[in-house]
């Protein structure tokens, strides 16, 4: 029996020789694209239509009809194809919209005849182009996703979204339409009865990380110092890659690939164990999502169903109306188990991916209780700052064991925010105010930690201000080691200061930048990225220094200036929506877990866990041990 595919959910393939049937309610276009990881097409000669057919794998079918079939052969594609692209377009001269007309179905079959997996693409309105699904590879294993991404603009835009330049889109798009003769009408394949609905998700499109090709911006240097506040290795240039680990051994169709730690794309395995987990936050999001909506069509069935049954007058007389209850309940339950069973295999097999990406992540993206945090003193610091950097784990209800590290890019492009509120959460509201508060402040005190672990000696200071000294517990491990920017800012003499050196710090820098001198820095301007941690907010604060706050909230990040505030915002009430700007700039945590993050795909209520030392662990310290060596040792 074929997988019925809702828009965003993906199916193992067992076969690598397949093929698609479409079966549209008017003549449309059929054409097929061969992409990479991210699904961006090399160039026009990454896309098969009716003009130029064939490409390895695959060939397009001619000309415009209400029916297609066409073969793909995946072990025949290029090793950097991983996504086949399946695309649906109306030519000129028919409908105006996929909206005006029936639902096209499309189906996946083996060479044999047995069919795999099918979709049918509802919900679309004015669009006149399509991507209908794709194939694509994953640790070298083919599955087929149901995708339903539609263009109103036609081609042209659905070529520019998979890498074409604009121009080139809209030339490659008129021929495609001018290669087409008069569309001719052929017998439709049945469509499936009873096909699964869309759920109303919308695709996630190609998302994850930026791609590694994106180019930096260009180096402003002070004399022997470079200020570059954009991640060094995220690069453009013609130097090859890394190698990449060594792969899995091929499995045989229908097998689950064995897991390998760095199995995605990337300039260097860290890069690739970011993009991987990535693509593991999206698996998890997607197959959640596809196991919610057949569980909410199975019921939705099952109400439609039941009240069928009872408004049928033969069902009310004798047990016929009992049978047919049970019959509906029991469609719901079998198509719930198989839904299930679909999330079980995608879960176990994220788990066991887990199991190894885990113990090979960098410190940056490590827990605490990870190995390459026990290094030792003599271990030393990185050269480089790291690519990205671990706030927490999230996870979802349907698989709590299941975490996929939360990991934000290096340098922060928006400031962080731990609220140490009890409003926040029902978890926050059943702590003990000083119990959470406590555990806000060492939740930041690791993350400056980490940071400073993770950034070259000398390239990441840290400053902070504690005007009520509420945070000296937690701060304690930091000015015992020696590596603040200098002792933590008590009383409102001591805010003023730290804020007024910070801000002079980014006017100065963005001006030399705007000037193209920024060799005429003072020497007194420290270039190393910079961390500000602010605790109990606005305890110590006047009008001038909230007016400070905001601006390093808004400006510092693009030079180097990054806030980390511990505070709780009801505190601030007094300020009205003055502060509202603040508070939506940066990015919420909390210290308890909490479901307030969402992802921009499927808009999934992640829960959220900070991830801490373990309890009676000495990591801090030695880590902050091997800091101050390091330090003392570039001086």
């Amino acid at each position: 029996m074929a997988a019925e595919l809702v828009r965003g959910q993906n199916h193992a393939l067992s076969e690598h020789q397949v093929r698609i049937t479409v079966s549209a309610g008017t003549p449309v276009l059929a054409l097929a694209t061969l992409g990479d990881e991210q699904g961006a097409v090399t160039g026009q000669d990454g896309i098969a239509h009716p003009g130029a057919r064939a490409l390895p794998g695959v060939e397009a079918p001619d000309g415009s009809a209400s029916s297609h079939r066409f073969a793909v052969d995946l072990d025949a594609v290029a090793s950097e194809v991983h996504r086949v692209g399946v695309l649906l377009s109306l030519p000129p001269g028919g409908p105006a919209r996929f909206g005006a007309v029936a639902a096209s179905h499309i189906a996946v079959a083996a060479a044999d005849g047995t069919e795999l997996a099918e979709y049918t693409l509802t919900g679309l309105d004015a669009e006149t182009a399509v991507v209908a699904l794709e194939l694509y590879r994953r640790q070298g294993a083919w599955k087929v996703r149901a995708v339903g991404q539609g263009y109103a603009d036609g081609l042209a835009a659905l070529f520019a979204d998979h890498g074409l330049a604009a121009p080139v889109a809209a030339e490659l798009a008129a021929r495609v339409h001018a290669s087409v003769a008069a569309p001719v009408a052929s017998d439709p394949v049945p469509v499936a009865p009873d096909p699964v609905p869309v759920s109303g998700v919308p695709y996630p499109g190609t998302p994850g990380p930026a791609p590694a090709q994106t180019p930096p911006p260009a180096d402003a240097t002070t004399g022997d110092t470079t200020i570059n506040y954009a991640h060094p290795r995220r690069r453009t240039t013609t130097q090859p890659p890394e190698p990449a680990p060594q792969a899995a051994p091929q499995q045989q169709p229908g097998e689950f690939p064995v897991p390998v730690a760095g199995d995605a794309s990337g300039w260097s395995m860290e890069e690739r164990l970011y993009n991987q987990v990535w693509g593991m936050f999206e698996d998890l999001a997607r197959a959640v999502a596809a196991y919610r909506s057949a569980v909410d069509f199975a019921d939705s069935r099952l109400d439609r169903e039941l009240d069928e049954a009872l408004s049928d007058p033969r069902h009310r007389i004798g047990g016929s109306g009992n049978a047919a209850r049970d019959t509906a309940r029991a469609r719901r339950d079998e198509l719930v188990a198989q839904a299930q069973a679909v999330l079980d295999r995608d879960l176990t097999q994220l788990v066991a991916e887990s199991e190894v990406v885990e113990p090979a992540l960098p410190a940056a993206y490590a827990r605490w209780d990870n190995p390459v945090w026990h290094a030792g003193r003599s271990a030393g610091l990185p050269d480089e700052p790291p690519l990205a950097l671990r706030l927490g784990d999230l996870h979802l209800p349907e698989r709590p064991a299941l975490r996929i590290p939360m990991l934000v890019r290096v340098p922060l492009e928006r400031g962080l925010w731990i609220d140490n509120g009890r409003t926040g959460s029902e978890a926050a509201m059943a702590m003990d105010t000083d119990k959470l508060r406590r555990a806000a402040m060492d939740m930041a005190v690791a993350y400056a930690v980490r940071l400073l672990a993770v950034h070259p000696a000398d390239r990441f200071s840290v400053h902070v201000i504690d005007a009520a000294g509420a945070g000296s517990a937690s701060l304690a491990p930091l000015v015992r080691a020696g590596v603040l920017a200098g002792p933590p800012a008590a009383g409102a003499a001591g805010v003023t200061e730290t804020l007024a050196k910070l801000t002079r710090r980014v006017d100065l820098v963005q001006m030399a930048l705007r000037a193209g001198a920024p060799e005429d820095l003072p020497p007194d301007v420290d270039t190393a990225e910079q961390l500000l941690i602010v605790h109990d907010f606005p305890h110590g604060f006047d009008d001038r220094a909230v007016t400070q706050l905001r601006y390093l909230a808004d400006e510092g990040a693009a030079v180097g200036v990054h806030l980390l505030m511990v505070a709780d915002r009801d505190e601030a009430s007094a300020y009205g929506p003055l502060l509202d700007p603040l508070w939506r700039s940066l990015m919420r945590l909390s210290p308890v877990p909490d479901d307030h993050l969402a992802d921009p795909w499927v808009h999934h209520q992640w829960t959220f866990e900070p991830n801490l030392p373990p309890q009676g662990s000495r990591v801090i310290e030695e880590v902050l041990e091997r800091v101050a060596a390091a330090r003392w040792s570039s001086r």
